[in-house]
């Protein structure tokens, strides 16, 4: 098997199958007083400290979620309610126009149903946010809720200038939020010099457990909360911590940023190599987002378009040659649908899109596995679309 969709979910470390085998053969709930709940509850602040030691923050900022998609509604609906909250005139919110859906999805439901005014910001075709509209559509910031800008996209890789960006919220008092799913692990993060109020990360992109995240939430960021309970996690999300996932995700962070730079340096080699021969096997495959592997693309990320397929026929075809990536986002597969990422670049060909992700486990094999087919598929795949 050829894998390659890591954007996706990248698989297990040891080390994190360990720790989260370890965590569960505690027995206590967090929040009980008694000598077995302090045990476990002692497990989940040094998993909460390690998370904030791998990326500049302070524990107290650690609050964990069951997925980034949660931390991202978290962070987008719960600023948006408290700095509406603290002044009615503050309706408006800034998102670039290429997020993942669990921030565009909310936004938009906020715009739906509690009349937030939404400013899509636009890209430019490597799918970069304009730092200079991005300026103008903030204005003094009088009446912004927030402002939020991934740190990396997740279908062309292409990297946000989002220290600068924080920079200009910080300037006029804007709450910035960025998810950062894909940054995390790839690139160096820290939180100590970046003025951002929060940032989204999951764990199954880092080689942790499916099912678990995190929002790091400034200490003096107000945020109302999306449940109500028991008051854990400062208040800000209610319910039982999942120990052993916390755990998992705690170790999973420390491993990526350990190993980040040696790591990151071999999977750039490897896209690159991939790169270079879709285009030398498919004459006229188009590379989308940063050319020719730039610092600003994620060093696993290969997404191409390929004029005249259909991508979910090459997806099958290639999965049937046990090659498996992705069309997109995993979580808006199967919907036959332009890519609303390559939409907002100007391009023309959002439904003819592969991404090849790589990761921690690639291997030449692997890009040797889909060169040695992608040529006969392609084929394949325009032959159908003709008929």
């Amino acid at each position: 098997m050829a894998y390659l969709d890591h954007a996706a979910s990248t698989p297990v470390l040891g080390e994190v199958r360990d720790a989260v085998v370890s965590a569960m053969e505690l027995v206590g709930n967090p929040s009980s007083a008694h000598g077995a709940g302090r045990r476990v509850r002692r497990l989940v602040e040094e998993s909460r400290e390690a998370v904030a030691e791998a990326l500049g923050a302070r524990p107290s900022e650690v609050i964990f979620t069951a997925s980034g998609t949660e931390s991202d509604n978290l962070a987008v609906k719960g600023l948006w309610w408290s700095r509406r909250e603290q002044d009615p005139r503050r309706t408006r919110v800034l998102a670039s126009a290429v997020e993942h859906h669990a921030v565009l999805d909310a936004v938009q439901w906020l715009a739906d149903h509690e009349g937030a005014q939404v400013t899509w910001v636009p890209v430019d075709g490597t799918g970069r946010v304009d730092e200079d509209a991005f300026a103008d559509a903030l204005g003094d910031g009088s009446d912004v809720a927030l402002a939020t800008v991934m740190w990396a996209n997740n279908e062309v890789g292409t990297l946000q200038p989002v220290p600068a960006l924080a920079t200009l919220t910080r300037e006029r008092g804007v709450p910035l939020h960025t998810d950062a799913v894909q940054a995390v692990g790839q690139l160096s993060i820290d939180l100590s010099s970046v003025e951002i109020d929060a940032l989204t990360l999951t764990g199954h992109k880092l080689g942790g457990p499916q099912g678990v995240g995190a929002l790091l939430l400034r200490r003096d960021a107000l945020c109302t909360p999306l449940l109500h309970g028991g008051g854990q996690e400062r208040d800000v999300r209610s319910g039982t911590v999942d120990v052993a996932s916390v755990a998992g995700l705690a170790v999973a962070t420390t491993l990526a940023e350990r190993s980040r730079v040696e790591r990151t340096a071999r999977v750039a080699h490897l896209r690159d190599d991939l790169v270079a021969r879709v285009r030398a096997a498919v004459p006229g495959a188009l590379l989308n987002g940063v050319q020719d592997g730039g610092p600003e693309r994620l060093p696993g990320n290969a997404h191409f378009s390929f004029p005249g397929c259909e991508g979910d026929s090459l997806l099958m075809l290639l999965d049937a040659q046990d090659v498996h990536c992705s069309t997109g986002s995993a979580c808006s597969a199967g919907v036959s649908r332009a890519s609303h990422v390559l939409v907002a670049m100007g391009s023309d060909h959002g439904r003819s899109a592969l991404r090849f992700s790589l990761g921690h486990t690639s291997t030449q094999a692997d890009v040797d596995a889909l060169v040695d087919v992608l040529p006969g598929v392609v084929a394949r795949a325009r032959s159908v679309a003709r008929r």
